[in-house]
């Protein structure tokens, strides 16, 4: 029978690098984005293109996943504090690959749009579901191995890993779908979580010390909303590109709109690399108004560009910006939250995140259908300057305790 790990973050943090602490949990978020990364630039054109739906269900089928990851978030953050991260990623891995399995079950019913599409929607349930596991039980990881005095750190690693794996699937998921078609997608869905299974079963579990405390749902609400608010109008940006700009591209006659979530993922991952240690130093509200006013004027170049150089642009000033705006924000969410129920606190404050991208998505794309898809990247420049707002909200009342 395991023994407890006790405050594991003392005793391993003083002695090792805190990157090299985190390079296994880096390891498994870049394995469980990469599917999500490798579907980006060709589900919404399988869906609009093959399956002739139009934009208001590519925005349905992009936002399942993060609805059903919203609903999912509080249940993997209680199971992450009382079984452990290493049995939340465990979970979240075998779910994804049955994700997989329903992309391939779609392609049978290809000649029936709607049936095909039903089937689509579970495989993104069922991954959005994987994916709250999986991101909770990480950051969890992540902490518990290093200590919360690298809150920000944990996060931006971990985020890192996930732009990075969309940085690569973007363009070798488009790569697979020209060569051999959306089959090749749902495979490789079914089979990377599998393999990173394998990767995770023989690792040393990280046992919790300490009962989960009973704390109600609301009262995490009320602790972390603020915070939560931003990342949720911040995360809208991030929405627009991931959901319409293969679309954009496709209905300019642009050519294929991998470059766009290379551009956007490369330089979110300069961001994190570069500054990833400013949220903890600096201070989470500061570090989010900064870079959420980044990400809103890269929105609004997206607007008004009317030439694929002025979007790559947009994208770039969207990814440096929106880089920091979680772990900014997340900081503030964390702060003064006991061990034992962290994972509860991270998995309300990433809801916020989920609740963003699962309705707004699908009301994008009733905006894209009213008043063309150029119209998205106007709504989402607007809410992201939302969260500008939000964060100078926190950053006075911060200075004000001070």
């Amino acid at each position: 029978m395991s023994k407890p790990v006790v405050d594991l973050s003392r005793q391993i943090a003083s002695s090792e690098p805190v990157v090299r602490l985190l390079l296994p949990a880096v390891a498994v978020m870049f394995a469980a984005y990469l599917v999500v990364g490798l579907a980006m630039p060709v589900l919404p054109l399988h869906v609009h293109e093959e399956l002739g739906l139009n934009t208001f269900i590519v925005g349905l089928v992009a936002g399942s996943q993060f609805a059903a990851s919203f609903i999912s978030r509080f249940w993997a953050g209680n199971h992450a504090d009382s079984r452990g991260a290493k049995h939340a990623v465990v979970i979240g891995l075998a779910v994804a690959g049955l994700a997989g399995l329903f992309y391939g079950l779609s392609l049978l019913v290809v000649h029936h749009p709607e049936m095909s599409v039903a089937l689509l929607l579970l495989g993104r349930a069922l991954l959005g579901g994987a994916e709250s596991f999986i991101a909770v039980g990480v950051l969890i990881w992540g902490l518990a191995r290093v200590g919360t005095k690298h809150t920000g750190t944990v996060m931006s690693w971990v985020g890192t890993a996930m732009y990075v794996a969309f940085a690569i699937g973007a363009p070798l998921g488009n790569a697979l779908y020209t060569r051999y078609g959306f089959i090749a997608i749902a495979a490789a869905t079914a089979l990377v979580p599998l393999g990173a299974l394998l990767f995770v079963a023989p690792m040393r579990a990280i046992i919790p010390n300490a009962a989960p405390t009973s704390r109600s749902f609301t009262k995490v609400i009320g602790a972390v909303w603020m915070p939560g608010i931003g990342l949720a109008l911040s995360s809208i940006g991030f929405g627009a590109i991931t959901t319409f700009i293969a679309l954009l591209f496709a209905s300019r006659g642009w050519g294929p709109a991998w470059s766009a979530f290379t551009t956007v993922s490369i330089f979110f991952v300069l961001g994190r690399l570069l500054f990833g240690h400013l949220p903890d130093r600096l201070g989470g509200a500061k570090v989010a108004l900064i870079f959420a006013a980044i990400e809103t004027a890269g929105q609004a170049l997206i607007w008004l560009a009317s030439m694929p150089v002025l979007v790559l642009l947009g994208c770039a000033l969207t990814g440096f910006g929106y880089s920091l705006v979680y772990p900014g924000f997340g900081v503030e969410a964390v702060r003064g939250t006991a061990p034992e129920s962290r994972g509860l606190v991270i998995g309300a404050y990433t809801a916020f995140l989920d609740l963003a991208l699962g309705f707004a998505n699908p009301a994008l794309g009733l905006i894209a259908g009213v008043a063309g898809l150029g119209s998205v990247f106007l709504v989402s420049s607007l809410a992201v300057a939302g969260a500008v707002i939000i964060a100078t909200r926190l950053l006075v009342a911060r200075r004000a305790i001070a």
